[in-house]
């Protein structure tokens, strides 16, 4: 069995685990427990964001862990409430505060907030927090093409990796190219199709029976086999260890092949192009889920 996994190289001379353990929509005591549990099985990433309200119990697991801190990837994401220059630098140390870190790995800008108009000065207060040696990466996530683009020609500095929704339901292949044009990581989120049925598809049955492993293992391996950063979470002890066994599938081009085209372009979140949601940092768990089903629910089509 795979005890480690391998690491996808950032363009600043940084790599970051492939598989990675994510945190969003598990309580803060919950997530203490789960990341210690996820430590355990043998994960070295873990991804949380100030607005899902358990930064401070992701740090209480790495404080309790038998894993030397330089081991552990960590990322954390600011929210859109806070994007601005120095409300940037106030957010990091408030994140930073709850996560007991002295450095941190990953820094993402949450939500590109086109209609807000601040996410070129809030990557400028990355680059510095960046320089000043308090952050090791910067990258985003939920980027259009567009503000993409106008952050990398603004600033002249190209993030390291970009998060995105991805599962075999939103393949997201022309985000993915942009990305690559650049030279910068795609990171799946809600890389099991959360709420989709897509564990159910019999395309992924078929290959899972094949592989001798389940569905969700076949498009984590899918996730891998095609370069992607992926972070699954589970709260249940027994899924965290199926997750990481992931690594041990492997697909050959007929399995990939079959699961390309299951694409929908279905999401399961806000598309970043019309994202406006604010709202306060760091709600409980049951209050932010609220949000985020009012938030899909106005979506187009839904």
């Amino acid at each position: 069995m795979t005890s480690t996994s391998p690491r996808i190289d950032f363009h600043d001379g940084h790599s970051i685990p492939q598989l990675g353990f994510g945190v969003w929509q598990v309580d803060d005591a919950v997530a203490e427990r789960a990341v210690g549990q996820a430590l355990t099985a043998g994960y070295r990433h873990i991804d949380t964001a100030a607005i899902y309200g358990n930064e401070a119990g992701v740090g209480r697991a790495l404080a309790a862990a038998d894993v030397p801190r330089d081991d552990v990837f960590v990322t954390t994401k600011l929210w859109n409430a806070d994007q601005g220059y120095d409300s940037t630098l106030r957010a990091f140390d408030t994140s930073m505060g709850k996560l007991g870190l002295d450095v941190l790995d990953l820094y993402l800008i949450h939500w590109a907030m086109p209609f807000k108009k601040q996410y070129v000065p809030t990557w400028r207060a990355m680059i510095e927090l960046q320089r000043q040696g308090r952050i090791r990466s910067i990258g985003v996530s939920n980027f259009p093409e567009a503000e993409l683009e106008t952050l990398i020609e603004q600033t002249g500095v190209t993030p390291v990796i970009h998060q995105i929704e991805l599962h075999p339901y939103l393949t997201q292949a022309p985000m993915r190219a942009v990305d690559a044009r650049h030279g910068i990581v795609t990171e799946s989120w809600s890389p099991l199709g959360s709420g989709k049925g897509l564990l159910d598809d019999p395309i992924l049955r078929t290959v899972a029976s094949k592989h001798d492993a389940t569905p969700a293992q076949v498009v984590l391996a899918w996730h891998r086999a095609h370069g992607l950063v992926v972070i699954p979470k589970s709260v249940t002890p027994q899924r965290i260890v199926e997750n990481f066994a992931s690594l041990d599938v492997q697909l050959d081009e007929a399995d990939l092949a079959m699961i390309d085209r299951l694409n929908r372009d279905e999401r399961t979140g806000p598309d970043p192009a019309t994202m406006t949601f604010e709202g306060e940092a760091s709600l409980p768990r049951r209050v932010v889920g609220r949000l985020a089903r009012e938030v899909r629910s106005r979506l187009p089509g839904r």
